[in-house]
């Protein structure tokens, strides 16, 4: 029975013979029909699930291309997600390609400056395929190959580059006990090598090394780096200092006034090891410096001419 916008419902139990009213107002009439509708709608979707599952794995007529419609768009999603992303992964190799070339070309100039054959650079390691050139789309087992390529080929250039490091290294302290470094920076040189009237005796003698005219207290600087072996006070030298340099090579600095290093010390090119002075058998203040070389004394102006040349060179580089 409806009255207005409530619903009376009577329910009469002929076996107990007594009767039960329900009354429902317009509220619950509207939530019991938002809950009947929610549960059909749920037991829809059930049984479609089903009839469609169930249609597909036996096969009955229509499911089965009717499934294949449905799942084509996911698989074309996902091929068109891999395919994306494969092309975006081929493009950094493409970049990382393009600087392995930039590195070899820069790998064989320093190869040249080292020394080494610069062809021996270019070698490529077995299956190399060069650059990756873009035609079709390409394949995952195209770029794992590609990949692998550009992984040989650069361990391949860290082998040899790591060479061309060691070469420069054993250059760079090569030249660095090379007596190249003027010892007393600025300053002319009074009496050269060779021979000439002793200031003192007034006889022809030899002199053994190269003057350098300054006043006491001016800085002495190692020519080339190695390890002090005498540090003395001469009769004739004056406080004087030896190096060894090694391969047999001895620089000398003597008359000093003041030293700064002792024997046993080792000694970095350029680093101030002594002063001018006028000590020992002098006739005024000054740096005599000289160059033995396998126990033959040498006139050490070709040393320190290289080290000027060599330093003009670096110079220009720069520029």
């Amino acid at each position: 029975m409806v009255e207005g916008n409530a619903v009376h419902i009577i329910i009469t139990d002929a076996w107990l013979a007594r009767s039960q009213a329900l009354h429902l107002s317009g509220a619950k009439l509207l939530a019991a029909a938002a809950v009947a509708s929610v549960m059909t709608m749920l037991g829809a979707v059930a049984l479609y699930h089903w009839v469609f599952l169930e249609g597909v794995r036996q096969s009955w007529p229509g499911f089965v291309p009717m499934a294949k419609m449905v799942t084509q768009g996911e698989v074309d999603s996902k091929e068109l997600y891999m395919r994306e992303n494969l092309d975006a992964m081929a493009r950094k190799l493409g970049e990382m390609q393009a600087r392995m070339m930039q590195i070899d070309s820069l790998g064989e100039r320093v190869a040249g400056l080292a020394g080494l054959k610069p062809e021996a650079f270019k070698a490529e390691p077995a299956g190399s395929g060069g650059i990756l050139v873009g035609g079709h789309p390409i394949t995952v087992e195209e770029l794992r190959s590609a990949m692998g390529e550009l992984d040989q080929r650069t361990e391949s250039r860290v082998d040899w580059l790591t060479a061309v490091e060691s070469r420069l290294f054993d250059q760079k302290m090569q030249r660095s006990l090379i007596p190249t470094q003027e010892p007393v920076l600025g300053a002319r040189v009074g009496s050269p090598f060779g021979y000439r009237i002793d200031p003192i005796t007034g006889n022809t003698a030899l002199h053994t090394g190269l003057d350098f005219p300054a006043d006491t207290g001016t800085p002495i600087y190692a020519a080339a780096g190695g390890v002090v072996i005498v540090q003395e006070l001469h009769h004739a030298y004056g406080n004087m200092i030896e190096v060894d340099h090694g391969n047999n090579l001895i620089t000398r600095y003597a008359h000093t006034s003041k030293v700064f290093v002792k024997k046993g010390d080792i000694i970095k090119r350029g680093q101030k090891i002594a002063e001018v002075g006028s000590t020992g058998r002098s006739t005024g203040p000054h740096l005599h410096f000289e160059v033995w070389v396998a126990g033959v004394v040498q006139d050490p102006r070709p040393f320190l001419n290289a080290g000027e040349s060599l330093a003009a060179t670096e110079l220009a580089k720069k520029r």
